[in-house]
């Protein structure tokens, strides 16, 4: 009985789609969040009768013969790249991207890590950092004395300092992107690995070469659309069910059978 086996499959898959939705609607009101699709194949067939096969009776040749599918895997969970909206902060190191682009970051083992999460802090020694820390690359230290900063499009960073009426230009924010961002690695905390998918990482200034600007004072919001979700929440729910009566069906029929006499 085959059904059984490939109603599972059909749950199983299902179920990982109910878990990718949730991941998205958790992260609803995480910063530069893109949301997550899962997608299935189906998988190998047994092959009863190969279609062209030459009938063994008249020698005609049969147009589709007989292939029986097995179920359906996993094929992908990929990120969805779209701009979210940006929400107006007012703070000084609150940056966002408009249009491609991540922010680099060092990691404490060594290796980069990027972000698009543009909530910057400054740490105790001046240094621009993330929420976790680590410091962005390349790194800027904000002098002590410094009573306000401007950050331009171009990701030029501007200190005013007491008793000064120029702003002096103290550190250049740059950008990287990649030639497949969905092939980029997610770790937690927003942040994502270089792989060999990705491909490697490409620096550049803000607004040249295909990279976004940058708009101080704003974060960029996730790109969740709840109401998509809910209709695919209730869509991948009613599959499951589905899947699930193919399972009774089939073990009703299996009772069937060893009823007989």
């Amino acid at each position: 009985m085959r059904a059984l086996k490939i109603a599972a499959t059909g749950m199983l898959a299902q179920q990982m789609r109910v878990e990718t939705i949730s991941n998205n609607l958790a992260n609803m009101s995480t910063t530069g969040y893109n949301a997550r699709r899962a997608e299935f194949s189906d998988l190998h067939y047994q092959q009863m009768t190969r279609p062209g096969t030459i009938n063994a009776n008249d020698g005609t040749v049969l147009p589709t013969g007989v292939q029986l599918g097995l179920g359906v895997r996993p094929a992908a969970v990929s990120m969805q790249i779209q701009q979210g909206a940006l929400a107006q902060t007012g703070g000084d190191l609150d940056i966002a991207i408009e249009g491609r682009g991540y922010f680099e970051i060092a990691l404490p083992a060594g290796n980069a890590a990027y972000t698009r999460d543009g909530g910057l802090k400054r740490n105790g020694e001046g240094l621009i950092v993330t929420s976790d820390g680590f410091p962005v690359v390349p790194e800027i230290t904000i002098p002590v004395e410094t009573r306000a900063i401007t950050i331009n499009a171009d990701g030029e960073i501007y200190a005013y300092f007491n008793n000064e009426v120029e702003a002096q230009l103290i550190g250049q924010i740059t950008l990287t992107q990649f030639t497949n961002e969905q092939g980029l690695e997610a770790i937690g905390s927003n942040n994502f690995l270089e792989t060999e998918a990705s491909g490697p990482p490409l620096i550049g200034v803000p607004g040249d070469d295909g990279l976004g600007t940058l708009r101080q004072g704003y974060r960029e919001q996730s790109s969740v659309d709840a109401v998509k979700e809910i209709t695919e929440l209730i869509e991948a729910q009613r599959g499951y069910e589905l899947n699930s009566k193919v399972i009774t069906a089939a073990d009703q029929m299996l009772a069937a059978t060893t009823q007989v006499r």
